[in-house]
């Protein structure tokens, strides 16, 4: 889940990680673009990787690139999977120090308690995740823990996902999060999306957020994406621009 409860004025360096993750082969259903997420898990023996390759952000007079962004998510259990995620921030302004770092890094563990419409059963879906909030590089350098619960519901024509989660931040802060995703009819293959958050720490400026956007499903185990977020906190605006895939694999490991 793509929550780090901090603004962000940091740029970034591209991770040996990610090109590695970049060689498997891959299968499976997005949560790019939003920052909150969606009841569901990858299946046991599947790995899901969410890559954004250029993106834009304009914050106040701060201009960067986001290159690239990356989650990956590891089934290796029924209802259980590992989440790790970082983003890499360059600074346009060639003033600015470090021009170069990876941000909002988290290792977490997700899990569905309630199985429904997400996987093909009756009621909403329920999951939990419990992140570590680890430190940037080139960037913040405190560390931190989050916990989330996230509840699913799909209708014929509309799919919803309610965020709510709690933080101690990489500030030693306390941090609130709640969001809410929209998709049009997930039966279509372009189909409208939506995404409202409001997030804040103890004596900061509260975030207010908002994302319009579309997910283009190719096939089963491939998904591309885009939206735009507009945010506001401290009579800062935010503008954010975000594209990229979502690409899935078995690893071989037993179901």
């Amino acid at each position: 889940m793509k929550r780090t409860f901090a603004v962000r004025h940091g740029t970034g360096l591209l991770a040996t990680s990610i090109a590695l993750g970049l060689l498997w082969p891959i299968s499976a259903r997005a949560y790019r673009p939003f920052d909150s997420t969606d009841a569901a898990v990858a299946a046991k023996g599947e790995m899901e990787i969410e890559f954004g390759p250029l993106g834009f952000v304009k914050e106040g007079t701060d201009r960067s690139l986001v290159a690239p962004s990356v989650i990956f998510n590891w089934g290796f259990a029924d209802r259980w999977e590992l989440v790790l995620e970082g983003r890499n921030f360059v600074q346009l302004d060639t003033h600015a120090s470090p021009r170069f770092s990876i941000e909002d890094n988290a290792l977490s563990l997700k899990t569905v308690l309630r199985e429904g419409a997400l996987q093909e059963k009756t009621g909403v879906s329920i999951a939990s995740e419990l992140g570590t909030l680890l430190p940037a590089i080139n960037g913040e350098s405190g560390a931190g823990v989050q916990e989330a619960i996230i509840v699913s519901q799909r209708w014929p024509d509309l799919t919803v996902h309610l965020n709510g989660a709690v933080a101690w931040t990489r500030a030693h802060r306390l941090g609130l999060f709640g969001g809410a995703i929209f998709e049009v009819h997930d039966a279509w293959a372009v189909r409208p999306v939506a995404e409202v958050f409001v997030e804040g720490e103890h004596d900061m400026p509260t975030t207010v957020s908002g994302l319009v956007g579309a997910i283009w499903r190719v096939r089963d185990g491939l998904s591309f994406d885009a939206g735009l977020r507009l945010a506001r906190a401290g009579g800062v605006n935010t503008t954010e621009v975000r594209a990229g895939l979502t690409w899935a694999f078995s690893i071989g490991f037993p179901k």
